[in-house]
């Protein structure tokens, strides 16, 4: 004899019929029914028919349409309104996980990559903004991509808040450079509220509008900016970022104490050089061989890091970015580089920071595909779902874990044993 094991499925409608107490209360006057057992109390369709749905559309990237059509075909009965608000209102259910995802993935490693990608929400264009490390990865939905919209992510919250204080004058007078006259009005008036003011967006909506009549935006929105920054730095109610990794762009310089720049991003430039001279095409090809061995070399320090090797590595740095060809183009570009040295170095006093930002590349692409499949969210609350459920699902995939299960573990109510923030502090504590 010889055993044979073949996986098979079935997928069929199970419905189930309670018995349920009924009493009417002539004093209270109203009916009193008994509960129905755990995960069976919301709504006409089961936990497990309901995580099936869930997992349908935010694993499978199935649309609406299509996943009523898979349900039909297994003769459930289920309306488009239904599926929708399983989909959307379902996802009310999951907001502290959410947010216990965000503060314990916040927590779990001293760096975090981020990124942002387009989205369309009632017809407008809004981004989605990306949060991870290998524990976890959050998505957050807004209008915006700002500086002002970027610290407000980072603080969980809708709106920004903000702090005046010394360190804000001195961010004003060092990185920002605002006018003296602006300086000196805001140290007097600092100085009248005995030098710590912090204020909500609407309190700060409300005050510029008074400093500023409509007029020097650019001066209101570098304040608001600073403002923001202390405010991020100093708050207590979500763990602070040390070391953020990122692309260049403008918005999130100055939010950390450290900033680490894509070896790959700055790479992707040389790619884009298209000599026409020989000589200059060999020098370029000479040129980007050698980065590329300066990049594997950072890699071999994060596997054993040590105080000389970073010294080492450092002038070595220096040695190949002052590299000049005579290819102006190429001179250029490697001047460019050779000016993010800070950022395209903080690995040497991190060594746990990656050196690419491909994980929140990745993270970003999950929603792009899904926009490839749905379009757009028809309004902000749909928006919000997918973030939920997006996260959720990302999540467990980094921490092999079913989604399915999962979710069917938390529409059943058994939240203790399922909830995903100490299994991410596990994580990070193993490994």
């Amino acid at each position: 004899d010889e055993s044979v094991v073949v996986q098979d499925i079935e997928i069929k409608p199970r419905n189930l019929r309670f018995q349920c107490q009924v009493y009417y209360s002539a004093v209270a006057e109203k009916w009193f029914r008994g509960l129905l057992p755990s995960g069976y109390a919301v709504g006409d369709f089961g936990a497990d028919l309901r995580s099936l749905i869930l997992s349908l559309k935010y694993c499978g990237n199935m649309s609406e349409p299509k996943i009523g059509e898979f349900l039909e075909n297994f003769d459930v009965q289920i309306s488009a309104g239904s599926l929708s608000n399983i989909l959307t209102g379902t996802a009310t259910s999951f907001e502290p996980e959410y947010h216990a995802v965000l503060m314990a993935g916040l927590s779990s490693t001293p760096y975090q990559q981020t990124d942002d990608t387009s989205a369309r929400v009632a017809g407008q264009s809004w981004h989605t903004h990306v949060l991870c490390n290998p524990f976890y990865t959050w998505y957050s939905t807004r209008p915006g991509k700002d500086r002002l919209t970027v610290l407000a992510m980072l603080q969980n919250r809708a709106q920004p808040q903000f702090r005046f204080n010394e360190q804000t004058l001195a961010l004003l007078r060092d990185e920002f450079t605002i006018p003296v006259k602006w300086q000196a009005r805001l140290a007097s008036w600092l100085e009248e509220r005995d030098g710590d003011v912090e204020l909500e967006a609407a309190a700060l909506k409300s005050l510029a509008d008074d400093w500023f009549a409509g007029g020097c935006q650019q001066t209101r929105t570098t304040i608001e900016q600073a403002a923001a920054i202390v405010a991020y730095r100093r708050q207590t109610a979500v763990p602070v970022i040390d070391v953020l990794v990122c692309d260049d762009a403008g918005q999130f310089k100055l939010l950390t104490n450290h900033l680490a720049a894509c070896w790959i991003h700055a790479g992707r430039h040389y790619e884009r050089l298209a000599p026409v001279v020989p000589g200059h095409a060999r020098a370029l090809e000479s040129f980007v061989e050698r980065y590329w061995d300066f990049y594997a070399a950072l890699q071999d320090y994060r596997a054993g890091p040590s105080d000389a090797r970073a010294t080492e590595l450092r002038r070595e740095f220096d040695a190949l970015f002052a590299t000049r060809t005579g290819y102006d183009a190429l001179d250029d570009r490697i001047a460019s580089t050779a000016a993010k040295r800070r950022e395209l170095l903080t690995v040497l006093s991190h060594p746990s920071v990656p050196l690419h930002n491909n994980a929140s590349e990745l993270a970003a692409r999950v929603s792009a595909r899904r926009r490839d499949v749905s379009l757009h969210s028809r309004g902000a609350r749909g928006a919000r779902a997918m973030d939920i459920f997006t996260t959720l699902v990302q999540t467990c995939k980094k921490l092999k874990l079913s989604a399915y299960d999962y979710f069917r573990a938390q529409l059943r109510k058994a939240l203790p044993a399922t909830s995903l923030a100490p299994r991410i502090h596990q994580a990070a504590a193993s490994g």
